[in-house]
């Protein structure tokens, strides 16, 4: 679940089977704030309403029912026509339209269609909604690019850690041993990317919280997921610790050179805005 800002009013987008679904109670607060309900049944009730989004069920919704659709078609614009949101679902098997119940309860549409009722709404209202889920989209793609390079690094993190549990642990350490060598190692590639222990970077920043990897950016996240890697492959050549620490700080120091010469950041945003 998502909110948009758009003209002062929060607009709720929810996912529905890898789907976006926009809060039409919410879109219908900027008409009349009190009668969200009969906003969304006046733009139903209308002939062009009912044409679209029955072009768009049957483009979309195998399961829509033709038949029902025609009879409603055929009797909008008869004196007293009134169609809801419910009956239009339970009538049709629509999944364009939702009815949700609970905390986040409302009328929901397919964006495809929430556009439709937002030019029904005004012009301009929908120009600023279609300007607000352009950039929510980008925020999430952004989002997504740090969590699959995070992730990676978490993966990469576990390979590091079985080579040191096969080389560098003997089965005779007790537990706390143990931890003891996984923080250490994990201290090597803190000091050759960032200069600091995990203990170090904790005391220069008591206010806050996680850990000094939580926050890197994106560069220093690709280095170290390379640096991962090469730290596995090291201890398994049998390469001593103070060897292996010089020689990673030296490929940290290139590969950020590199990074930071040419940002992958900006690179990951020109791809988003190609999606």
């Amino acid at each position: 679940m998502a909110k948009m800002d758009v003209k002062g009013h929060e607009i709720t987008v929810v996912a529905m089977q890898d789907e976006d679904y926009i809060s039409l109670t919410d879109m219908a607060r900027h008409k009349n704030q009190e009668s969200t309900g009969i906003v969304i049944t006046h733009w139903m009730s209308t002939r062009y309403t009912i044409e679209f989004m029955g072009v768009w069920e049957r483009l979309n919704n195998p399961g829509f029912n033709v038949t029902e659709f025609s009879n409603i078609r055929n009797e909008s614009g008869s004196n007293g026509f009134v169609l809801s949101s419910r009956n239009w679902i339970e009538k049709t098997n629509a999944i364009g339209i939702v009815a949700k119940t609970g905390r986040y309860g409302g009328t929901y549409a397919h964006k495809d269609i929430a556009f439709e009722f937002a030019s029904w709404i005004s012009v301009e209202f929908k120009l600023y909604l279609i300007k607000e889920f352009q950039r929510l989209k980008e925020e999430e793609q952004k989002q997504l690019g740090w969590d699959i390079k995070r992730n990676l690094a978490k993966i990469n993190y576990r390979i590091h850690t079985d080579a040191i549990k096969e080389n560098l642990i003997p089965p005779e350490l007790t537990k706390a041993q143990i931890n003891l060598v996984y923080a250490t190692e994990a201290d090597v590639l803190n000091m050759a990317l960032f200069g600091m222990t995990a203990k170090q970077w904790r005391d220069a920043n008591p206010g806050q919280k996680g850990n000094i990897r939580d926050y890197a950016d994106v560069n220093q996240l690709v280095c170290l997921s390379n640096m991962e890697n090469l730290n596995a492959l090291f201890i398994n050549e049998g390469v001593s610790q103070p060897e292996r620490l010089a020689k990673l700080n030296k490929i940290a120091i290139q590969q950020m050179r590199l990074l930071t010469e040419k940002p992958l950041q900006p690179l990951l945003e020109q791809k988003n805005r190609k999606r």
